[in-house]
């Protein structure tokens, strides 16, 4: 049907008349990249010394193993059958569950969507500006030295990663967000490899492995349990991009079909993320064992060299500019098409203002997204400065989201698409799966809100 309807109009409409798709399997790769590889990978090595030598590497392959699965059930869900026009698109998340599963459903899984993508927008936040001050802080104790007191506030470079994102939040929607996702996809490769890179090299200083089995030691057993908890928090943030998988897929050309192109992708960008992952997290404990930081590459268990500690985290600031905006855009999208809708006639709302300035390409201005999505950077990073805590922050928003997103949503789409009996051998298997992750989940999120409150009386 598509390679048909685009025949028909010269090759410049999709099959449901909006402008065609150009993206691939490789684009996709770099937004997937983008969203995943993110401030998370910098709280593994810390998540590996909570969990241990064996259930750190293996917490971690269960929660790839878990996304790619989840990923593969939410691909099949991007076309429903239409008894009229045939499969239609679900470009979002919230309209595959409102197609498959019905209004109510929609409507938790909406609220939840949301919810997890203003909370990563607020971490990306709190983890930009901890970058920055650490490039300070390096300079000065390359100055100072190593036992000088350098301290600085992270509030400003909050204000100033807000005042960015403000500019950047006015690219009209995800289709234009190539060119930031692979800058930004190249960043995160970049840094995950310094950080993997300084760990192993300390590993060789040393000349032996620290850490053990069961990981950090702690002085009472309550604290060892929520710090698991954390970490398990922790890991699950590292891989989040269920929110933003159809999406993604929504940018795909076809064909080949969509489903096939996003599988390729999804597989290819969890293996690679997962090997960064693996080698930061295990190389960062091999490397300072019960002195683990929380955060690789700004808790300075590394010093030198101060150049290639700056570096990596100007890439981390440059990807997270980039991340920030792949995860928003779906936010924008939702919230501005519910207005466009309900106010069809609204000029404020809905017209366009085309600027030119000299030497410059011309660009319109809208201005609902403008006021509108200028007030949300301004929330998230208000939000921010009030609970800029690093590991406690991120554990909360990867337990909070993680099940019902990631795996209760998917799965009963795919049963209900699928028209999968009870108690059939995939039915209990799923359900099983399903179970067992709540329970991982809950868990998760309830070490991660205890840290995070205990962060903010100390």
């Amino acid at each position: 049907m598509a390679v048909k309807h685009e025949q028909e109009n010269g090759s410049l409409l999709d099959d449901d008349g909006r402008p065609r798709r150009t993206g691939t399997a490789w684009t996709a790769v770099a937004h997937i990249i983008t969203g995943v590889v993110g401030s998370g990978v910098l709280s593994l090595a810390w998540s590996m010394a909570q969990l241990g030598w064996i259930a750190g590497p293996l917490a971690m392959l269960f929660f790839a193993a878990v996304t790619l699965l989840s990923t593969f059930l939410l691909c099949d869900s991007y076309r429903s059958p239409d008894p009229e026009f045939g499969p239609s698109r679900n470009r979002s998340y919230r309209e595959a569950v409102h197609v498959i599963l019905g209004e109510k459903n929609a409507l938790i899984c909406g609220f939840l969507q949301q919810v997890g993508l203003c909370g990563i927008g607020i971490a990306y936040t709190v983890t930009a500006a901890i970058s920055m001050r650490a490039i300070q802080k390096s300079n000065c104790y390359h100055k100072e030295g190593h036992e000088a007191t350098c301290e600085y506030g992270g509030s400003l470079y909050m204000l100033l990663f807000g005042v960015v994102q403000v500019v950047l939040s006015q690219i009209p929607d995800f289709h234009n967000l190539q060119w930031l996702s692979i800058v930004a996809a190249i960043m995160s490769v970049s840094y995950a490899s310094i950080g993997f890179a300084l760990g192993f090299a300390q590993v060789i200083a040393n000349g032996f492995v620290k850490g053990g089995i069961a990981g950090v030691s702690a002085y009472r057993a309550a604290d060892k349990v929520w710090n698991v908890s954390q970490a398990l928090g922790d890991i699950a943030f590292a891989y989040p991009y269920s929110l933003i998988v159809l999406e993604i897929q929504d940018t795909l050309k076809s064909p080949p079909s969509e489903s096939k192109s996003m599988k390729k992708a999804s597989t290819i960008a969890v293996v690679v993320t997962t090997f960064f992952y693996l080698c930061c997290g295990g190389f960062g404990y091999a490397a300072f064992g019960e002195k683990t930081p929380g955060n690789l590459l700004t808790g300075f268990g590394f010093y030198e060299p101060y150049w290639l500690v700056d570096f990596a985290n100007a890439c981390i600031v440059l990807h997270l500019v980039g991340g920030y905006q792949v995860y928003s855009q779906p936010l924008f999208a939702v919230i501005e098409n519910w207005i466009a809708v309900k106010y069809p006639d609204n000029r404020f709302l809905n017209k366009n203002l085309t600027y030119k300035f000299p030497w410059l390409p011309g660009f319109q201005l809208n201005l609902l997204r403008l006021c509108f999505r200028s007030i949300y950077v301004v929330s998230t990073t208000a939000i921010a400065v009030m609970f800029p805590y690093f590991n406690q922050a991120i554990g909360l928003v990867g337990g909070f989201g993680f099940w019902p997103l990631t795996v209760y949503f998917p799965v009963e789409m795919y049963f209900k698409q699928k028209n999968i009996e009870a108690w059939t051998i995939k039915w209990i298997m799923l359900r099983a799966f399903s179970v067992i992750c709540f329970l991982v989940t809950a868990f998760a999120l309830i070490g991660s809100a205890e840290g995070l409150m205990s962060a903010r009386l100390s």
